[in-house]
C-alpha cells in the first residue's frame, strides 16, 4: 500500500505506484510519475517532468527534476527520466533538460553519493557509482559500470567510456577511454581498470590484449591514429580493445554520439 506522510506535499496528478512511501515534508509536484517501490526519505522533492522507475531510493535533501542550470533555459517543458533501483544519496540534484522535448537520464541500477549534482542533458546508462561532491556539467555522457571519485569535476559535454575507473579530485576535461584508470588534474591514464574487469568476468587473456593496447595508446608517444593501426596490426582483438579502438577512432573522426546506449 503506498504511504504518504501527513506533511508531505503530493500535487494533484502526480501518480504513485503500488508500495511508494512519501516520508516527512517531500514534495512531489504535478505530472510526476513515480514508479512500484520507490522510497522518498524526508525533505526529498520530485518535480514536474519527472519520471520514476521502480525502487528507487531518494535520501533526504535530494531534488529529482529541478529546472536547468542553463542561461538558456526560458522555461520551455523537458524532462528527466530515471530507471530502477537507483539510489540518490542526501543532497543530490539532478537537472531536468534544456530545449524543447529534451531529456536528462539516470538508467538502472546507479548510486550517486552524498551532493553529487547531474547537470541538464545529461545520460548515466546502468551501474553507475559516483562518490561524494562529484559534478557533471551539463551533456556529460557516463557509460554502463563507470566509477567516478568524490570531489571530481566533469566538464561538458564529455564522455566517460564503460567499465572507466576516475580516481578522485580528477579534473576530466576530454572524453575517458572505456576500460581505463584515468585520475588526476591532467586525466592521466595510467592503466586499465583491472579490478573492475575482474569483477565483471572479462578473462586473463582479454585483460592482457588490453593492457597492451593501452600501453600502444597512451604510453607509446606515438599519434592516436597510428597507435590505432599498431593496435590494430599487433594486439588480439577481444570485444574490449575493439570496443576501446571504436571509442578513440570517435574522437578524431568528430562523432561524439552524445547520450546514445545500445
Amino acid at each position: 500500500m503506498t504511504q504518504v506522510h501527513p506533511s508531505a506535499v503530493v500535487e494533484p496528478g502526480a501518480e504513485l505506484g503500488d508500495d511508494v512511501q512519501i516520508g516527512p515534508f517531500c514534495l512531489v509536484e504535478s505530472g510526476v510519475v513515480i514508479g512500484a517501490g520507490t522510497k522518498l526519505e524526508s525533505h526529498a522533492s520530485v518535480l514536474r517532468g519527472t519520471t520514476m522507475g521502480k525502487n528507487n531510493v531518494v535520501a533526504p535533501g535530494a531534488v529529482i527534476g529541478g529546472a536547468p542550470q542553463d542561461r538558456k533555459y526560458k522555461g520551455e517543458p523537458t524532462y528527466l527520466r530515471v530507471g530502477d533501483e537507483n539510489v540518490f544519496r542526501e543532497y543530490v540534484t539532478v537537472h531536468r533538460a534544456t530545449g524543447e522535448g529534451s531529456t536528462t537520464v539516470i538508467g538502472n541500477r546507479c548510486y550517486l553519493m552524498a551532493f553529487v549534482h547531474i547537470g541538464h542533458n545529461c545520460t548515466l546508462w546502468d551501474d553507475v557509482t559516483i562518490a561524494n561532491n562529484v559534478g557533471c556539467s551539463g551533456h556529460v555522457t557516463i557509460e554502463n559500470l563507470v566509477t567516478i571519485g568524490g570531489m571530481t569535476g566533469v566538464h561538458q559535454f564529455v564522455r566517460i567510456g564503460k567499465v572507466a575507473m576516475v580516481g578522485g579530485m580528477s579534473r576530466i576535461v576530454r572524453d575517458v577511454p572505456p576500460y581505463t584508470l584515468v585520475e588526476g588534474m591532467e586525466q592521466k591514464v595510467h592503466d586499465i581498470n583491472a579490478v573492475g574487469l575482474r569483477r565483471i568476468g572479462v578473462t586473463l587473456e582479454a585483460r592482457s590484449a588490453l593492457h597492451k593496447a593501452c600501453k600502444l595508446l597512451f604510453k607509446s608517444q606515438l599519434s592516436l591514429r597510428h597507435a590505432i593501426e599498431i593496435v590494430r596490426r599487433e594486439v588480439r582483438p577481444t570485444p574490449e580493445v575493439e570496443e576501446m579502438i571504436l571509442f578513440l577512432e570517435r574522437l578524431y573522426k568528430g562523432k561524439n554520439g552524445r547520450g546514445d546506449q545500445p
